[in-house]
Parts: C-alpha cells; structure tokens; sequence
C-alpha cells in the first residue's frame, strides 16, 4: 500500500475516525457515562439516517419521471397527467416568489417584534406579549387557510387589490381582475404564518447578547436605538439570520394554508392578482389521483 492510501493519510479514513470518536468514543471513563453518550448518540444519528432514508427514497421512486424527462422536467411548463407530460417550472415560480416575498414582508415585522420583546417592553408585558406571539406559530396551517379563504381574500378582492389595481395598474405586477384569491392571498398567507418563527428565534437571540454590551454601549452615549443597531443586532446577527432561515423552511414547505387561498393554477405570471401554484400544493391536491407511474414518478421528483 503506497503512502497515499494508508490510514494515517486516507482523509475518508480520518473522516470516519473523527465521526466515530465523536459520536461514540468520547472521553468517558466510566460504565454509565459511556452508555448515556452511546444512547444519545444513537437518537442523533436516527434523525440524519431518517432523512437519508426519505431522500433516497424519493430518489428512487422519482427516476423513471428522471429518466423521461430530464432537465425538461425543471424547464417545462405543461403539467398534463392526461398525456404524461410533465413540467415543474410553474410550481417552482410559485414556490420561490411566494416565500420570497413573504419573507420581505414578513422579516422587518418580526424583527421589530423582537426587539421591543428584548430591548424595550416592559418587564409585565414582555411575557403576556411573547406568549401571544409564541401562541401564533401553534395555530394549525388549516385554520390560517381557513380565514383565508373566509375573511382575508373577500377583504383584498373588495378594498386591497382595486387600490392597488388603481394606483399601479400600469405596472405588470398588479394588472389583471382581482380575484381576492392568488398570489397576494397567498404571500400574505405565508408572511402571518412565518412571523411568530422568526420573531421568538429573533427575540432568544436577543436576550442571549451579554449585558455588558448594552452597557458598554449606553456608556459611550449612544441613545438606545443606536445601542440596539450597532451594538447588541452585529452581535446576534448569526442567529437573526438562522430564524429567517428557519422562516423560509417553513415558508418553502407550508402546504394546506397557501393551497386553500393561491388559486391553484400552473401559470407564471408577474401579477400579484393571478393564481398561481406550489410545489406544496400540488402535492397536496394531486397525490390522491396519482394513477401511472409516470405521474407517480414527477410528484415524488417535485417532493
């Protein structure tokens, strides 16, 4: 064996051997010690082995549609069970705008949120407030699709979108009839039901900067906002940026609410007033009626 592929060189080797002492090894030398880091180990490496075995999974079932399509799959716009041509591309649009948007509506609001929750409210109102806004990520996806349907999107055909139709309706992004029921509906959906995720990550991330910064802050006299925008928000910009991270999951994957008030249609349009499609949804709606193989095949490509 020449040099390259000895153990002490082999980085798959090192690799494995880093993992292992990591996982299983440690630096315990007792029985119970040992078996407590073996235990826990185990449930850690369950949830990775977990996704692996769902990705391969779809993975396996999604090549005949793969190997029928191709990239055409990515690009194509006609979603046709009928004659078993399938394209993803609308459904991508429509995932990838609406979660987009959302999060720009969506950011800005949470974060406000957050800060005043760590840096401003009341000691009184901070956990009556925080518990309200904790409270909003644990309402079901279907009852936000509900309200949707009933209140938001009878609201934005009758007094949102005719403004926006008045005022801009010169610009391709809200021309069109208003329907009440689309895009718009759709990111403001996804905006609401994003915010409590990324306000409560946003506010822990808050209250976890030292309060030695604060006061180092204030004592150079900086007022109070600016002690929050230079101080303590570069501090915990790292954990700011992972709740929106963790905003956009759930955004990407946010299934019954949007497929309740998007519209449902494969169609790439610019207007905020035109129906539109998820990836989610599709999933949603079509899974049931998922007879050939082919069909079979392209929604678990999508998923």
């Amino acid at each position: 064996m020449n040099e390259l592929s000895t153990p002490e060189t082999d980085p798959t080797h090192s690799w494995l051997v880093r993992l292992w002492r990591a996982f299983i090894h440690g630096r315990e030398v007792n029985g119970p010690d040992r078996i407590f880091r073996i235990v826990t180990a185990v449930f850690a490496a369950t949830a990775i082995v977990t996704l692996g075995a769902m990705a391969w999974i779809m993975f396996k079932e999604s090549i005949p549609a793969m190997k029928q399509f191709g990239w055409r799959f990515i690009s194509g716009v006609d979603w046709d069970p009928v004659q078993d041509s399938f394209g993803a591309l609308p459904y991508i649009f429509g995932t990838v705008v609406s979660s987009l948007l959302a999060l720009v509506l969506a950011v800005p609001v949470a974060l406000g949120i957050a800060i005043y929750l760590a840096e401003l409210a009341p000691t009184w109102l901070r956990r009556p407030l925080g518990f309200l806004v904790e409270l909003l990520a644990a309402i079901p996806s279907v009852i936000y699709g509900l309200w949707g349907v009933f209140v938001l999107s009878p609201w934005l055909r009758d007094s949102i979108q005719p403004f926006f139709a008045k005022a801009f309706g010169w610009t391709p992004f809200f021309e069109g009839t208003p329907r009440g029921f689309g895009m718009m509906a759709g990111v403001l959906i996804l905006a609401i039901m994003i915010l409590p995720t990324i306000a409560s990550v946003s506010r822990d991330v808050l209250e976890a900067v030292p309060n030695s910064i604060r006061e180092g802050a204030l004592a150079l006299g900086t007022t109070r906002w600016e002690m929050v925008r230079k101080a303590v928000l570069p501090c915990a910009k790292s954990g700011v940026v992972g709740a929106v991270i963790l905003g956009l999951g759930r955004a990407l994957g946010e299934t019954m609410a949007v497929t309740m008030v998007i519209g449902n249609r494969a169609d790439i349009s610019f207007s905020l007033f035109s129906p539109s499609h998820t990836l989610a949804s599709v999933l949603a709606n079509e899974y049931a009626e998922a007879s050939g193989d082919i069909y079979h095949a392209s929604l678990m490509e999508i998923a």
